[in-house]
């Protein structure tokens, strides 16, 4: 089994309410993460985690409209800072780019609110896609409300409704003769388009 040299956040946001950010903090207190939070004079906070060899992991929480933004990279080598972060990615709807470093390649994972939406292997400049999230619900759902073939449908029937009422009005046969065929025509795309 491949050991995991590091993990690094190459993008992350998290946008996290008052409430939240208590949370967050709490969230890596009760799993006894070496950490400190400080408050600056501006209202943000910073959470400063340390990492297995002392160093200093910093998560900046920006002020705004009354959230706290956490926008940013870090490098985390602690096994159990990076379950945490991977958590709180997830818990707080986060969106980031993870690369997951093993000796010999790397895993990248893409979360959009708190979700996992792609993950790729790097090896040798090589990427091979694992998975990537697919919108069946949402493909199927724009697909329904695609009504072109019904709309169609419409027009023809209106069509062959208003071609029945002029062949009904006119007596010349050779007028009837043209109708009629232009009414096979019509009827036949009819039966095409419902099929």
């Amino acid at each position: 089994m491949a050991i995991r040299l590091a993990t690094e956040y190459v993008k992350t946001c998290l946008q996290l309410t008052e409430a939240e950010m208590a949370m967050f903090i709490q969230m890596f207190v009760d799993h006894q993460a070496s950490m400190r939070v400080r408050i600056l004079e501006n209202g943000n906070q910073e959470v400063v985690l340390l990492d297995d060899a002392g160093q200093e992991i910093v998560l900046s929480f920006e002020r705004q409209s009354g959230a706290y933004v956490c926008r940013g990279t870090c490098r985390i080598t602690n096994r159990n800072l990076v379950n945490l972060m991977r958590k709180a990615v997830a818990a707080f709807k986060g969106s980031a780019i993870v690369h997951r470093h093993y000796e010999t390649y790397t895993m990248v994972y893409e979360y959009e609110r708190g979700t996992v939406v792609k993950i790729m292997e790097l090896r040798n400049s090589q990427q091979k896609i694992i998975y990537a999230y697919k919108d069946t619900m949402g493909e199927l759902e724009q697909l329904f409300r695609k009504d072109e073939v019904e709309q169609e449908i419409s027009r023809v029937k209106f069509q062959i409704n208003s071609m029945l009422d002029l062949r009904n009005a006119i007596d010349e046969t050779a007028v009837r003769e043209h109708i009629d065929r232009r009414l096979a025509e019509l009827t036949h795309h009819l039966f095409v388009l419902e099929a």
